[in-house]
């Protein structure tokens, strides 16, 4: 096993694979923005390196500080996690150049997958259902108009690169086509650095349903199940669940080895997701995702695989340690995406400091998270808080434990996605598994009112839980070292409270004397020197009577030691007599 290994990530996604670093005797060594310095992973990291500004450009996609860094500390490997350079194909080059392990497949790969079209032509080639659509990219306005006849409307319009629904415009008739196809290029553009465009068909209301993948260099290609990931805003998830509600032995292993055959074919190593569309009764190929997801934990919950380790196990060129016939499902898992941004503003982001932090527990509760108390939630990134996972027997059971995990989540100091997920939970659609792409927007109305309900019961929770997040709170049989700090931090807050009543009091006393006209003004000047002259007074006469009872005191203790004088010693005896004989 490798010696070290880089997280080339930050936040949660970095303390997960460091925790398997930890689990695999391998040290870590993680790379901090200057936004991320008093970041939870920075010190739970056996090193910790410099990126400097905290610009991404400059930070977490620099490729060539990073590789550096790796060089550096002597890093053997480097672990991409989500987002950032997952599924950059330079990062894969550089790290080749320089006899570094890049923990995911060859550069290769991720360039052809991440491009959409070029991902769909390889899925047709390996017999894969595909969604009908072109299989190049759009340059010419009437071809546009005469593809998205053929196919019929609705369509959408998509980026060939990048992800996470950016740029995607759906359109229903032909007068929407063109300014689509203007929006999309000017997104992709901006965000990816590639304007090229595509065409499909568009399905109504369709299940998002993805399946793991593991693929070591020994030819083995195993699927870890299936994950549900519906419950979407604007093409972005936020509830996972595992495994789909509508998931039958037959569909999964039908399924399955849809997404087996597709890593096949490309020669795929590591760990990937294959996603699928299914609608009446038919799934098509969506993308690949080569790298580890967001949503991987409630497929560890669900088939007890560690997937970050088996991914740095594959990229050291170990046999996967288990067959398909191993892959075992039990019970039902959800993942809830607890976010710094306000539902009730269109999910607008809501960064800053965190004030009060509780985390839930209990039987079946996981929580993946990189934050702590009084931590500030930077500008720059993706506003993540922590993954909520809870697991049941069945999906009932972790749909209860969901609503109790959450209800014991709190989170002071910004708004979250808490109560989102708490109305989900509550909505019976859910709890019927209704689930589509487009349930957030269906159902947006009774989802708002749930949510406004929702936060008027948290605000007498949080009332409530308050005091636990007070400094000084005296707790039964806390230890003296935790005892020694409350009392300190309590005294630190006192003389803050103090000061804040000075200057309130100094601010009154201010506007009250300036609606005050100047003979009152003068009335007071006298009366404040004439009390002051009194207390000078005052205290000169105090000064004086002190001076006099301590002379008093003096002289009184020079009599007794006088009276209490010891008596004379007595004069010696006279010598005895001589006598002569």
């Amino acid at each position: 096993m490798f010696e070290k290994i880089l997280i080339a990530n930050r936040g949660e996604i970095a303390i997960r694979i460091m925790r398997a670093c930890r689990e695999l005797d391998v040290k870590s060594v993680a790379i901090y923005s200057d936004a991320d310095k008093t970041s939870l992973y920075t010190n739970y990291a056996n090193e910790s390196y410099a990126l400097g500004n905290p610009s991404p450009k400059k930070s977490y996609l620099n490729i060539d500080k990073i590789i550096d860094i790796a060089i550096e500390s002597g890093a053997e490997a480097i672990h991409p996690g989500y987002g950032f350079l997952a599924e950059n194909s330079n990062l894969g080059k550089q790290c080749e150049k320089n006899g570094i392990v890049l923990i995911g497949p060859s550069g290769k790969v991720i360039e052809a997958m991440g491009d959409k079209i070029t991902s769909k032509k390889l899925m047709r080639k390996a017999g894969v259902p595909v969604i009908e659509g072109t299989d190049k990219g759009i340059n010419d306005i009437d071809e546009a108009v005469k593809i998205a006849e053929s196919i019929g409307y609705p369509v959408i319009v998509k980026a060939t690169a990048g992800g996470g629904g950016i740029g995607m415009r759906t359109v229903y008739e032909e007068d929407e086509l063109v300014r689509a196809i203007e929006s999309t290029q000017s997104v992709a553009s901006t965000n990816f650095g590639n304007a090229t465009v595509f065409i499909e068909k568009y399905l109504e209301k369709p299940r998002h349903i993805e399946f793991q993948i593991l693929a070591d260099e020994h030819g083995n290609t195993v699927h870890a199940a299936d994950r549900e990931c519906s419950i979407q805003r604007r093409h972005q998830k936020l509830i996972e669940e595992a495994p789909s509600p509508i998931m039958t032995e037959e569909l999964r292993e039908e399924m399955g080895n849809s997404a087996i055959q597709a890593a096949e074919y490309i020669d795929y190593t590591s760990a990937a997701t294959v996603e699928f569309l299914y609608s009446k009764g038919e799934y098509y190929f969506l993308e690949m995702n080569t790298r580890i997801q967001v949503e991987h934990p409630i497929t560890e919950t669900i088939t007890s695989i560690d997937l970050v380790k088996e991914q740095l196990k594959i990229a050291f060129g170990d046999e996967l340690s288990f067959s398909q016939k191993d892959v075992k499902v039990t019970g039902h898992a959800i993942e809830c995406r607890i976010n710094a941004e306000d539902p009730l503003a269109d999910f607008a982001p809501n960064p800053g400091k965190i004030t009060g932090y509780r985390s839930p527990g209990g039987p079946g509760v996981r929580l993946d998270s990189g934050v702590y108390m009084n931590y500030t939630i930077p500008t720059f990134y993706d506003s993540m808080i922590s993954k909520l996972v809870t697991w049941g027997t069945d999906r009932s059971e972790a749909i209860a434990r969901m609503k109790r995990a959450l209800s014991e989540y709190i989170i002071l100091g910004v708004k979250t996605t808490i109560p989102f997920h708490k109305a989900i939970m509550r909505n019976p659609n859910f709890i019927e598994a209704n689930l589509h792409t487009h349930f957030v927007d269906d159902f947006k109305k009774g989802i708002d009112e749930e949510m406004e309900q929702v936060i008027k019961e948290d605000v007498e929770q949080v009332n409530r839980m308050k005091s636990t997040f007070m400094p000084g709170k005296k707790i039964a049989a806390i230890s003296t070292a935790v005892g020694s700090y409350l009392t300190t931090a309590k005294h630190q807050q006192m003389k803050k409270w103090n000061k804040k009543f000075l200057t309130n009091k100094n601010k009154q006393i201010a506007e009250r004397n300036k609606q005050l006209s100047k003979k009152e003004r003068k009335k007071l000047q006298r009366k404040k020197q004439l009390i002051s002259k009194k207390k000078l007074a005052m205290k000169k006469k105090s000064t004086n009577k002190n001076q006099q009872l301590v002379k008093k005191k003096k002289k009184k203790k020079k009599k007794k030691k006088k009276q209490t004088k010891p008596p004379p010693p007595p004069p010696p005896p006279p010598p005895p007599p001589f006598f002569f004989f």
